[in-house]
């Protein structure tokens, strides 16, 4: 089996080094990038399997780079993992809102990284497996990572994609915001429930289209959370 390629990108040397010498000996190939430039052309030309991208780089950040990432069709599926010294909650969730796959915090033992990585990696390779899922006219390609409305496709951010993906595969139950978060977020990543209301939102906005609303499948449920219904027929 051909080894993973894992970009490693931080303005430190010595972290880069720490990192990369972790990971060789765990057996994945390493590449190296001091800032978002020089790790863009190496995204471009090397098709690296996983980028941990840090944060807080001169001239560009690391979650620039992110966003540009996503914005592209070509990159917009890659794996990527923010290292950052950054431990509050909005920059947590800011950075999973642009498209981070995980999120660790320095400093970090190489036991934790692993472990992370090799999560991110079942995820993808579980999620590539996935077939279409169709519910009412509404339709999710997770091995594109796209969504459909009567052919229509739709806009919307990864996180958004990943709590519709959670619905339409868990139909008809009520789940709590803390359920939510465990399930979409990961129960490494520490936010507050009220960050479940604010996607949603989103969610149910991303749903809507000239002819349909398909946000009304998913439905608040009073005292409890939210439940994806097929009750709620796209109007």
């Amino acid at each position: 089996m051909t080894a993973s390629t894992i970009l490693i990108v931080d303005d430190e040397a010595a972290i880069r080094e720490m990192i990369r010498v972790g990971l060789e000996l765990a057996g994945y190939e390493c590449l190296e990038a001091s800032n978002a430039q020089d790790a863009h052309g190496l995204i471009v030309d090397r098709r690296p399997d996983l980028v941990l991208l840090d944060w807080m780089m001169p001239v560009t950040s690391g979650l620039e780079l992110l966003r540009r990432l996503r914005r592209d069709e070509l990159t917009r599926d890659l794996l990527v993992i923010m290292l950052t010294a950054k431990d509050d909650e909005d920059n947590r969730v800011q950075g999973l809102d642009v498209g981070a796959d995980d999120y660790i915090t320095k400093p970090f033992s190489s036991r934790e990284l692993m472990a992370r990585i090799k999560a991110i990696m079942r995820r993808s390779t579980s999620r590539e497996q996935e077939e279409s899922i169709e519910v009412a006219g509404l339709k999710l390609d997770p091995s594109s990572h796209r969504v459909f409305v009567d052919a229509t496709p739709l806009e919307m951010g990864p996180t958004e994609f990943k709590l519709l993906k959670f619905f339409m595969t868990h139909q008809e139950r009520a789940y709590s915001r803390g359920q939510l978060l465990d399930q979409v977020w990961g129960t490494n990543v520490y936010v507050e429930e009220r960050t479940v209301d604010v996607h949603i939102r989103r969610l149910r906005k991303a749903l809507q289209t000239e002819l349909r609303d398909c946000g009304l499948l998913i439905q608040t449920v009073r005292g409890t959370g939210y439940r994806f219904s097929t009750t709620g027929v796209c109007a």
